[in-house]
């Protein structure tokens, strides 16, 4: 039971800290930008740190409390692969394919990347 406790603080923190990047990132960009920056970075970043703490977390004691914390927890109500789905399908609907196709094709590309990165990251300060 302990174990759901630390999964919902966990998603209570991702989901307000996705929510206050996007809000950041419309102010910063503009809501005519035509391009979902803000779920670019929020899964690029996630990813990030999920490859980060995964990679901790092997070399680590008993941590399954931390894990539920901030793996399953934050980063899984931090990231958006939903999120970037239905905005992809969205660009596509409203006749902006070439955009979509990007969207889509960086966010593949980026995200893998960033969570190798912080994988050898994590590596890197062991």
């Amino acid at each position: 039971m302990k174990t759901y406790l630390y999964i919902a603080v966990g998603a209570m923190a991702g989901a307000i800290a996705r929510y206050q990047l996007g809000i950041w990132v419309t102010q910063w960009r503009g809501t005519s930008a035509g391009f979902p920056w803000g779920t670019l970075l929020v899964n690029v970043s996630g990813s990030l740190l999920l490859g980060f703490l995964f990679r901790s977390f092997r070399s680590g004691s008993d941590n399954r409390h931390l894990q539920a914390l901030l793996g399953t927890g934050f980063c899984g109500a931090y990231t958006t692969f939903s999120t970037f789905s239905l905005e992809t399908i969205n660009l596509m609907i409203e006749s902006h394919t070439p955009t979509a196709l990007l969207y889509a094709g960086i966010s593949m590309v980026m995200a893998p990347a960033a969570c190798f990165a912080g994988y050898l990251l994590a590596g890197a300060m062991e």
